[in-house]
């Protein structure tokens, strides 16, 4: 018998804001999803901007979210894979949640198959046209040089500082990344549809951008986006060959 598939996908839980009251109460709703997922899946992918922010210093970590580390280690304990890909939110994550919770931690867009069907998976930062700025921020923040000067800031002035520096981006951008823009103008659409010309895959999986999308690309491809879990707590789910957004719990916060 072949053996059954259930994969879950979920993105930018962005834990740690706006406050550490609103945070906890994402963090409790995010691990009781995991629990409930943990029970039949096979597999599950956390596609970036887990945190808002997280750097690791070689002694430190930033403090909080006990809840969530505790649980993905539980889940890979008992043998399920669980996958991390950094976002530009938490790219300064290195070896503690793999160490720490069995977690796999990817770094780039990864390519994999389940139940016959070709999947791209990643956060969906710096893909496709423009945002030149942001790319060439990415370049320097993923630096080892910068990584290395960063570190050696006092752990409670590199996190105040940083968290500082989210909050200033948010408020910057506003409510501008819950509006779709049109296939046209989405460039992570424009992305998948370049990759297409050259290469196929049923399944487009990404995160950054906070908005649940489900997108005919071609007849047999679909740009799946996960949204996030500030308002919409929606995720996906392969099984058996077909691909469902769902929202947990059905919850959608304004």
């Amino acid at each position: 018998m072949e053996k059954r598939e259930k994969i879950y996908f979920a993105s930018d839980f962005h834990l740690g804001v706006p406050s550490f009251e609103e945070s906890l109460k994402r963090e409790k709703l995010v691990v009781e999803w995991l629990q409930e997922a943990a029970k039949d899946a096979t597999e599950i992918f956390l596609v970036g901007d887990i945190f808002d922010f997280w750097f690791e210093y070689k002694r430190a970590v930033p403090r909080g979210f006990t809840r969530l580390l505790g649980t993905l280690s539980q889940i890979t304990d008992s043998g399920i894979p669980v996958h991390v890909f950094t976002g530009n939110h938490d790219m300064w994550i290195f070896d503690y949640l793999p160490k720490e919770c069995g977690v796999i931690l990817h770094r780039a867009p990864i390519e994999r198959s389940f139940g016959g069907k070709s999947f791209l998976i990643g956060h969906g930062d710096g893909l496709g046209p423009g945002d030149r700025g942001y790319k060439v921020l990415k370049r320097v923040f993923a630096s080892p040089v910068c990584q290395w000067l960063f570190a050696r800031l006092h752990p409670n002035f590199g996190i105040w500082l940083a968290n500082r520096s989210s909050k200033y981006s948010r408020a910057a951008t506003g409510e501008s990344d819950r509006i779709f823009l049109g296939e046209e103008n989405e460039w992570l659409v424009v992305y998948c549809k370049e990759i297409l010309k050259t290469k196929h895959y049923d399944f487009f999986i990404f995160g950054h951008r906070h908005l649940p999308l489900d997108i005919s690309l071609s007849e047999n491809s679909r740009y799946i986006n996960l949204g996030e879990w500030l308002h919409h707590h929606s995720f996906a789910v392969f099984e058996n060959g077909e691909m469902r957004l769902e929202r947990y719990r059905n919850v959608v916060h304004a």
